[in-house]
């Protein structure tokens, strides 16, 4: 009997357990809904602002402004965009993969969640911000991670800025990526990035290069002036859409995490059940044999 009694409290803990599974599981998705929505309320916009971009490196010229010099040396600054929480599967552990393989070995870090900014830190990495991003993620927050990383890359003490991130390309599918945000190359200026279109890998085709360039736009004061004034706006939507990816992405992982959980916890009961239930009806049979025994005995 005391089996019988570890499994009823064995299978009431694991229903607890499917409970706070099921709970989080339906929250994750409410807010994935969210970060998904606001992300795909910015490709109009993104689609917009790249094509005026296209046309002012044309009318522009590039080599003058700041943030689209080339340096052939100095060190590496990334953006690490990670989650403050776990239960999300790999995510974290994937990207944490992408930074050590893709980003210089003396790169200093910025960082946006606890997780990986901890992991990054035991590894001797050089931190040298930490920001607190809140969920729905407000556009006026990214402003100042973008106008630090600007900042540094303009002070000269960074030939090159990168962004870490996980791009959302489906509930199922996270991809762990690491971009480059500055200098801005001169051919990828306007181009629609994959992640801006909610990992629908949009592509920029030459007809839509053509179409851009054929606007017939007036700037004032100058083409040269409003491109100084457009290019922070662009570095500052760049790191708010990288943000909104990240956070789809955590919500979705968390999601189908949870899900899983649940599931194997839904599994697992039923296997305890169905062992509870043959202990049960072997020490039924038991004493109905040792009954049928005494009774026949007693003949």
């Amino acid at each position: 009997m005391a089996n019988l009694r570890d499994i009823r409290r064995r299978i009431k803990s694991v229903k607890n357990t499917a409970q706070i599974t099921r709970a989080m599981q339906l929250v994750a998705a409410a807010k994935m809904k969210k970060a998904q929505d606001q992300a795909v309320a910015g490709r109009d916009y993104a689609d917009l602002l790249n094509k005026v971009l296209v046309n002012l490196k044309e009318n522009a010229d590039e080599e003058s402004h700041p943030l689209l010099e080339q340096r052939e040396e100095g060190k590496e600054l990334v953006l690490v965009i990670s989650t403050d929480k776990g239960l999300c599967g790999p995510l974290n552990t994937n990207l944490g993969k992408a930074v050590r393989s893709d980003i210089s070995a003396d790169a200093d870090i910025v960082t946006v969640g606890r997780k990986l900014r901890t992991q990054l830190t035991k590894l001797g990495r050089d931190l040298v911000a930490d920001f607190e991003v809140k969920d729905p993620v407000p556009f006026a927050e990214a402003r100042p991670i973008a106008k630090l990383l600007t900042q540094l890359f303009l002070d000269g003490k960074y030939s090159k800025v990168s962004v870490a991130f996980n791009n959302f390309v489906s509930t199922l599918n996270q991809e762990p990526t690491v971009v480059q945000l500055l200098p801005i190359t001169s051919d990828k200026l306007g181009e629609k990035r994959s992640y801006e279109g909610m990992g629908n890998d949009v592509k920029v085709e030459e007809t839509d290069h053509a179409a851009a360039l054929s606007k017939d736009y007036l700037f004032e004061p100058s083409s040269q002036g409003v491109l100084e004034s457009l290019l922070p706006l662009y570095i500052n939507f760049q790191v708010y859409q990288m943000l909104v990816e990240s956070r789809a992405s955590e919500h979705s992982a968390r999601m189908v995490a949870m899900k899983a959980a649940t599931d194997n916890a839904n599994k697992f009961i039923k296997e305890l059940t169905l062992e509870y239930n043959k202990l049960r009806q072997a020490a039924i049979t038991a004493e109905l044999l040792e009954i049928t025994t005494a009774m026949k005995a007693m003949e």
